[in-house]
């Protein structure tokens, strides 16, 4: 099976080396869609686990490759969880009533649930995670990169398998 490529127009030789568009129905890479719905890749990898109806194409190495309608599933979950206040289980929850597939009609979560979501996010992104370099009050704080952020992430879940080792002994 051949995965689509760039749209005819970039590989034409005046076309811009800069960024090369692909077609509308062209397969995606992660960074791709990460880049294109601002979703770290590991958010990504870890909704795959979440919700089956996502089967990105792996091909060797274990790259993925995301279909059109794979992305449209994602924008629309990210939306549901992020905006309109759902919690992992909401969305499953409303994919098994549709059947696999989320309606564009629905409501923004209600607040029971909006208050769970909130818990949710503050479980998979602990909050002693600053998200800012301390700096004194009267300088601006620099902005944490990609990199810090999962840097700090990455150490958290080391403290907390250093705890779990050492409560097995």
């Amino acid at each position: 099976m051949s995965l689509p490529h760039e749209d005819d127009e970039a590989d034409a030789p005046d076309a811009p080396a800069a960024k090369l568009r692909k077609a509308a129905g062209a397969f995606r890479t992660i960074s791709e869609v990460a880049d294109e719905l601002h979703i770290p890749q590991h958010v990504l990898r870890f909704w795959e686990s979440k919700f089956p109806q996502i089967k990105p194409l792996k091909r060797g190495g274990g790259r993925r490759y995301y279909r059109p309608d794979d992305i449209g599933l994602l924008r629309r979950i990210a939306d549901l969880l992020y905006t309109q206040g759902y919690t992992i289980k909401g969305v499953q929850r409303l994919l098994r009533e549709g059947g696999g597939r989320l309606a564009d009609n629905i409501p923004p979560a209600p607040p029971s649930e909006r208050e769970a979501a909130e818990a949710e996010r503050e479980e998979i992104i602990p909050p002693q995670i600053e998200l800012f370099a301390p700096a004194p009050p009267q300088i601006t704080p620099r902005r944490i990169t990609e990199t810090d952020k999962l840097r700090a992430i990455l150490t958290h879940t080391l403290e907390e398998l250093e705890v779990l080792r050492a409560m097995l002994g």
